[in-house]
């Protein structure tokens, strides 16, 4: 059974139209980022991985809703049970909420990674507030966070699952 893709900037848009709000200013990039190719085969490179679903783990603090611009580091063998979402976005999270798998892939990069199709995946993986309003703040607090993390944690590609 396939699902239709989420209209989400379409879905976004109507609903604020219906609470009576400006239209939402959607970022478009000036230009498309350069193409950087991987350095090495992905076989044999460490993967990141950053969801903007507000996963975190129990016992973490949950996201607040509005431009919560932190990040919760989940060790990647964290069992699906212990996770838990807390997004802006809340008629989005019942499926993730069901099976968190379908918005953070864990048991089919661990897979990948044994198949020897990624070379590793990191130690831990990053969720963030997928809906961050400012532009100003995702690119002066949030985007920093996140090259950070990677670089400590060396990871050589980063797959960025998207709520």
């Amino acid at each position: 059974m396939s699902q239709a893709p989420i209209a989400y900037i379409d879905n976004i848009t109507a609903r604020y139209e219906r609470l009576g709000y400006a239209p939402y200013r959607w970022f478009r990039a000036g230009e498309d980022p350069p193409f950087a190719p991987l350095e090495k085969p992905l076989a044999r490179s460490k993967l990141g991985l950053l969801s903007t679903s507000g996963a975190y783990v129990t016992g973490q603090v949950a996201f607040h809703y509005k431009d919560d611009t932190s990040i919760r580091a989940i060790p990647s063998d964290t069992p699906a049970e212990n996770m838990r979402f807390a997004h802006l976005t809340e008629n989005y999270l019942e499926d993730p909420r069901k099976d968190p798998e379908c918005i953070v892939p864990l048991t089919a990069l661990r897979r990948l990674a044994a198949q020897g199709s990624i070379g590793a995946l990191a130690k831990d993986y990053w969720s963030c507030m997928g809906g961050i309003y400012s532009q100003r703040r995702v690119r002066e607090e949030l985007l920093p966070q996140v090259a950070q993390r990677c670089q400590a944690s060396a990871v050589d590609a980063l797959l960025l699952v998207p709520m």
